[in-house]
C-alpha cells in the first residue's frame, strides 16, 4: 500500500483557510480510497499523544504549536522553527512526500530528508508573492524573502499548482522549468447540499481570515455607502483574525452596529454553508488569492460573488456574468457592484451550476495521478 507523506504547519479543523481545507479534503479522500495517509504538522490537538487518526489519515506533532502570527504578520519565528522540525521525517516511512509551499523553510529540510531517503518530494503552491508584493508586506527585509521564495521553487521534484494562475506566475514570475501540475480546489458538492439555510439572514456575506490584504475594511466602508440608500442592509462577517478589534472599531465608527454582525470562527464548514444559504450576496474583497475556494463554495450555495479584478486574485477568474460581478478596491466600486447583484436577483440555478466543474474527488484523482500511485 502506497505510504503519502503531507507536510503542513497548519490543519482542519484545528486552523481553517483554504490550504486547510484543502490538504483535508484531499487527504481524507485518498485514504478512503485505500492508501495510507500520513500528515506531519505542528501539535494542535489537546491530548499528549503527537500522533492520532483522524477520518482514516494520521496526524503527527513533529513540532509544538507555535504561533502562526507575530501581530498581523506571518511569524518568521514559526517557520523557521517548523522547518528545523521537519528533520525529524528521516525517520519517517513514506514513498512520496508533498510539503506545502507555506512557510518556506520546510522544503529546505524536507529536501535534504527526501534526498538521503530517495524519495520523490512534491510541493504544492497556492499563490506566488513575488518582489512587489514581498516589499511591500516587510520592506527592506521583503528583498531576502523573495530570494527565499525563487530558492525555494528549486526544491521539489515536482510543484502542483491549485490554480492555473499560480502555475502561470510559477513559470513566467519564478521561471520554473521543472514538471509542473495543476490540481484545482474544489468543493463537497453532496455535503452543501444537505445543508439548511440558517435562521439569521442576511443582504451580504464574507467568510474567512480577518488579514489585512482581504480588505474586509473596505467592505465595511462599502456597507455603509449602500446604508445611505439600504438603511436596514445587513452584512454578516465569519471568520477571525488579527485584525477583528480593529475591523469592530470601524463598524462602530461607521455607525454600524446595527447593521454588521461579526459572527467570528465557525469551527464546522456545514456552519458557514448556512450562512451562504441564508444570505443575498456573498463579497470576497482581497486582493491576493491563489484560487478563491469561498467564491466556489458561496456560488454551490446558490449565492453570487463580489470580488476585487486585481492582478494578483485568482478567483476574479472564478466569476462570470452568470455568477458575480468584478469590482475595484474601493468602498464605492464594491457598494455598486453588490447593489446591482441585490437588485437583480441572479438566477440561483445558473449561480450554482458555475460551481459544478469543481469537485473535490475530481481533485483526489487526479492528484492520485500526479502522485503516480
Amino acid at each position: 500500500m502506497p505510504r503519502i507523506a503531507i507536510v503542513s504547519d497548519a490543519i482542519f479543523p484545528y486552523n481553517t483557510g483554504g490550504k486547510e481545507t484543502r490538504i483535508y479534503e484531499l487527504s481524507t479522500r485518498l485514504a478512503a480510497s485505500g492508501h495510507e495517509v500520513h500528515i506531519y504538522t505542528m501539535h494542535w490537538w489537546k491530548n499528549q499523544s503527537n500522533h492520532r487518526t483522524e477520518n482514516g489519515v494520521h496526524l503527527h506533532a513533529i513540532s509544538p504549536l507555535y504561533p502562526l502570527y507575530a501581530g498581523e504578520r506571518r511569524s518568521i519565528r514559526q517557520g523557521i522553527l517548523f522547518g528545523l522540525a521537519c528533520f525529524r521525517l528521516i525517520t519517517a516511512k513514506f514513498d512520496v512526500i508533498d510539503v506545502d509551499h507555506m512557510p518556506y523553510f520546510p522544503l529546505f529540510s524536507v529536501r535534504i530528508v527526501a534526498w538521503l531517503k530517495r524519495k520523490p518530494m512534491l510541493a504544492t503552491w497556492h499563490e506566488v508573492w513575488g518582489r512587489t508584493y514581498w516589499k511591500s508586506y516587510l520592506g527592506r527585509l521583503g528583498i531576502i524573502a523573495y530570494m527565499l521564495e525563487k530558492l525555494s521553487v528549486l526544491m521539489p521534484n515536482q510543484i502542483i499548482a491549485v490554480s492555473d494562475m499560480t502555475a502561470a506566475r510559477l513559470r513566467d514570475d519564478m521561471k520554473v522549468t521543472r514538471e509542473l501540475s495543476t490540481v484545482y480546489n474544489g468543493i463537497n458538492l453532496t455535503g452543501i447540499a444537505k445543508v439548511h439555510a440558517n435562521s439569521t439572514a442576511s443582504d451580504v456575506m464574507y467568510a474567512g481570515r480577518l488579514l489585512e490584504h482581504k480588505n474586509v475594511d473596505v467592505l465595511l466602508r462599502a456597507i455603509a455607502v449602500l446604508k445611505t440608500t439600504r438603511p436596514n442592509i445587513t452584512c454578516v462577517i465569519v471568520g477571525d483574525g488579527p485584525q477583528r478589534t480593529a475591523l469592530e472599531q470601524l463598524a462602530a465608527t461607521l455607525k454600524l452596529e446595527q447593521n454588521v454582525q461579526f459572527v467570528g470562527f465557525l469551527p464546522e464548514n456545514s456552519q458557514v454553508y448556512g450562512y451562504m444559504k441564508a444570505s443575498s450576496v456573498f463579497v470576497s474583497p482581497s486582493t491576493r488569492e491563489g484560487f478563491g475556494l469561498t467564491v466556489i463554495e458561496a456560488n454551490a450555495c446558490g449565492l453570487p460573488v463580489v470580488t476585487i479584478d486585481h492582478p494578483d486574485n485568482a478567483a476574479k477568474y472564478l466569476i462570470t456574468p452568470t455568477n458575480g460581478r468584478l469590482a475595484k478596491l474601493t468602498p464605492n466600486s464594491i457598494a455598486e457592484r453588490t447593489n446591482e447583484l441585490l437588485t437583480l436577483s441572479l438566477d440561483t440555478a445558473a449561480v450554482k451550476s458555475v460551481a459544478q466543474m469543481y469537485d473535490w474527488q475530481a481533485s483526489a484523482e487526479h492528484l492520485e495521478v500526479v502522485y503516480a500511485l
